[in-house]
């Protein structure tokens, strides 16, 4: 009896810590590194607020978007922060759009900046057109700028899908290093923008120049009706005692607080309180969210959409690019088809000048088959036992 009491007792404490187990890993909020404005700023605000409405969250680092996706695919009770276009390339890359809820969006932006020393290349229009020979030094493969790069290659094909030499650099600040050591490098990164950045002012002190990263197609990109990068006007350069401010027109992308759907957590009274969760979350005030901190003011207060008029000019010079490039595109494209037309017709004349030879082989072939055949019938014959010699 006292054996079978230890035994029930080892069970329940068995269940009982993997239970807790489970409750602690459903109850994250999955970041980004460490030192990065996620995991050390927007978390502990978001993590506070949930505390107050007894929803008990902690902050967990992690690579990244994609890896966030991963962890609440299998585990859709966690929260995790990312970048909207990245959440939009990786969620349709893992099949995982109806499994994610997107619970808020536009608290704040992340804008795109191209770099580059390349004083012919001034716009996305410039950058995109001379994409195949260009070389792109990016930060980290799974860095969120690494995701924006990716998701722009599959939405402009003939543009920057050309791009093939794409190598990625330990941090953020190396990869700015190395694309402005030569005329024909460009990088790529995103960031919250801050007239103070220590990436501006890299950038201006190796002799380089932002691209500003918007155009039509870019604008109209969109995931389940929701647009996923606005036109934004940001400082670059803050005004000095001689100098007015330095701005930038560029395109901005959300980021984004989402969790699993409700309907993918299988019991009952969890799935109520995830449901209530992803409520109390999206109905928390933004001011509440945000992170009291000098960067972050910075951000808001020197940066604003654009107006209409103000999207438009900065989309024509793209437009300019493109359209100037296009005759030279055309011809790139014609002679590739005039080379491959080429290459077909000579290797149909190799094969009507080579039927001959291959009729030749063939009647060589059938005549030594038919030799051996006859040849091996001989031997069969000769093998076989006379019967006029057969004993009586």
């Amino acid at each position: 009896m006292a054996f079978t009491r230890s035994v029930a007792l080892s069970l329940i404490t068995v269940a009982g810590s993997q239970a807790y187990a489970a409750m602690a890993q459903a109850t994250q909020i999955n970041t980004g590194g460490e030192a990065g404005a996620y995991h050390a700023s927007f978390c502990p605000a978001l993590a506070g607020q949930l505390k107050l409405a007894q929803f008990d969250y902690r902050c967990v680092p992690s690579a990244g978007t994609r890896e966030n996706i991963d962890r609440i695919t299998a585990n859709p009770r966690q929260l995790g922060f990312g970048q909207l276009d990245v959440f939009a390339l990786e969620s349709r890359l893992l099949k995982a759009e109806g499994s994610l809820t997107l619970v808020r969006q536009d608290d704040v932006r992340e804008c795109v900046f191209a770099v580059t020393r390349n004083k012919q290349i001034s716009n996305w229009g410039e950058l995109s057109v001379n994409a195949g020979s260009l070389r792109y030094i990016l930060p980290p493969a799974t860095s969120g700028s690494a995701g924006t790069f990716q998701f722009l290659r599959t939405i402009d094909a003939e543009g920057l899908g050309r791009s093939k030499a794409v190598t990625h650099a330990p941090s953020t600040e190396d990869a700015i290093r190395q694309a402005l050591s030569a005329e024909d490098t460009a990088s790529l990164f995103v960031e919250f923008p801050d007239p103070e950045s220590k990436h501006f002012e890299l950038v201006r002190k190796l002799g380089g120049h932002l691209v500003p990263v918007i155009d039509r197609t870019i604008l109209r990109q969109e995931i389940g009706g929701t647009k996923i990068y606005y036109p934004q006007e940001t400082e670059i350069e803050s005004a000095g005692w001689i100098q007015s401010a330095r701005k930038l027109a560029t395109a901005c992308t959300p980021l984004v607080v989402f969790t699993g759907a409700a309907d993918r957590v299988h019991d009952e009274t969890a799935r109520k309180d995830h449901a209530d969760l992803i409520r109390t979350v999206a109905a928390m005030k933004r001011d509440s969210l945000l992170p009291q901190e000098s960067f972050l003011d910075r951000a808001l207060k020197r940066t604003k959409e654009l107006s209409a008029i103000s999207t438009e000019r900065a989309l024509e010079l793209t437009d300019q690019a493109r359209e100037k490039a296009k005759p030279y595109t055309d011809k790139a494209v014609e002679k590739a088809k005039e080379i491959g037309e080429q290459a077909k017709q000579a290797a149909e004349r190799a094969g009507e000048a080579a039927k001959p030879y291959v009729e030749k082989t063939k009647e060589a072939a059938q005549k030594a088959y038919d030799e051996a055949l006859r040849l091996g019938k001989d031997l069969i014959d000769k093998a076989k036992p006379d019967p006029a010699q057969k004993k009586d």
